[in-house]
């Protein structure tokens, strides 16, 4: 079974703003540790200057604001499990929700705070032309809109401490979605150029160890610029175990010259559970970290939010809506 992103599209302009009062964070960091990665570096530099002082946690997430209104519901058990899943740093989606003044809103206000915090945030990129090729999570921008928009975020990123996870799915989705085989390679390459020009670490789709062969998910992010970016990134929205991940990523990495990664950790607490869409048994994996570097690990992240339905199969609502139920579940069934 293939994995797919579920991540909010309709709600996702929510996070603009904070529910239930002010966000207050620790003083401010060094600049030494919020200084941007040199150009020359993100292919040589170490996972912990990549993700220096740590990972980021935006303190408005998706969770964080649905434990403050389930909390004032009082919802209780509810808002409990959104809180828990609030106290990790998630990756921050930007997709065609966010344009204009928008979207340099939202990365302005969260580059601020992770400067304010000494920690380095991890945006995703989700407006691929033809996004999830009609699927759930169906959507997405024009070639032309497409381009300017990533000009746009590499403008607003340069010269701050950030990494960029690049459209997940959009490579994978290949091997089926054939009418975007010949166009879209391409524009995720231009994409990686425009984030390596203003000297920010970029992640590529290598989906996950069950999707397609290694060797065919190697020929995807070769023509997709991966020598360009810091490397890709796997599991995504999926529940496959951590040793599997790194086996399969180890073997995309030598097919991709030695290329770094990043796996998805966030729902993977109890394993591939034999279905990609809100599986029965799922929990929370471990605490996203990064990897001291002994191998081409670069760190175990949080991509997809926890608690958030991947489409209305097993009894969950729109996709990327919150389903307050799962998230409980998943809090329950956690890796311990």
């Amino acid at each position: 079974m293939y994995s797919r992103i579920r991540t909010m599209v309709a709600l996702a302009v929510v996070a603009t703003a904070v529910v239930g009062g002010t966000v207050t964070f620790p003083a401010a960091a060094t600049a030494a540790s919020t200084a941007p990665l040199p150009r020359a570096a993100l292919h040589s530099a170490t996972p912990g200057q990549v993700f220096a002082g740590g990972l980021y946690r935006q303190p408005d997430s998706q969770p964080a604001q649905a434990a403050a209104a389930l909390s004032a519901a009082g919802r209780t058990t509810e808002a409990a499990a959104a809180r828990t899943i609030a106290q990790q740093p998630i990756a921050i989606w930007l997709g065609e929700w966010y344009t204009g003044d928008a979207l340099d809103r939202v990365i302005a206000r969260n580059l601020a705070a992770a400067e304010k915090t000494g920690t380095t945030p991890v945006f995703v990129t989700y407006a691929v032309p033809n996004r999830d090729c009609g699927g759930y999570s169906a959507g997405g921008l024009s070639p032309s809109r497409y381009a300017a928009w990533n000009r746009r975020i590499a403008a607003d990123l340069q010269g701050h401490r950030a990494v960029v996870i690049v459209e997940p799915d959009s490579l994978a989705h290949l091997s089926t979605c054939t009418a975007e085989r010949a166009r879209r390679p391409g524009l995720i390459a231009a994409a990686v150029r425009v984030y390596a020009a203003a000297g920010v670490p970029t992640y590529l789709d290598g989906g996950n160890e069950d999707w397609n062969p290694a060797e065919l998910q190697a020929t995807y992010l070769r023509e997709a610029g991966v020598a360009q970016a810091r490397g890709f990134f796997t599991n995504v929205a999926n529940f496959y175990g951590v040793d599997g991940e790194r086996a399969y990523a180890e073997r995309l990495s030598a097919m991709t010259g030695g290329a770094r990664y990043v796996v998805d950790v966030s729902r993977n607490g109890r394993g591939w559970l034999g279905t990609w869409c809100n599986p029965t048994g799922a929990g929370l994996g471990g605490k996203p970290h990064v990897a001291a570097g002994t191998t081409r690990l670069d760190a175990l992240l949080w991509v997809k939010t926890p608690g958030a339905s991947d489409g209305t199969c097993n009894g969950g609502p729109a996709a990327g809506t919150w389903f307050p139920s799962y998230a409980v579940a998943m809090v329950a069934n956690r890796k311990r």
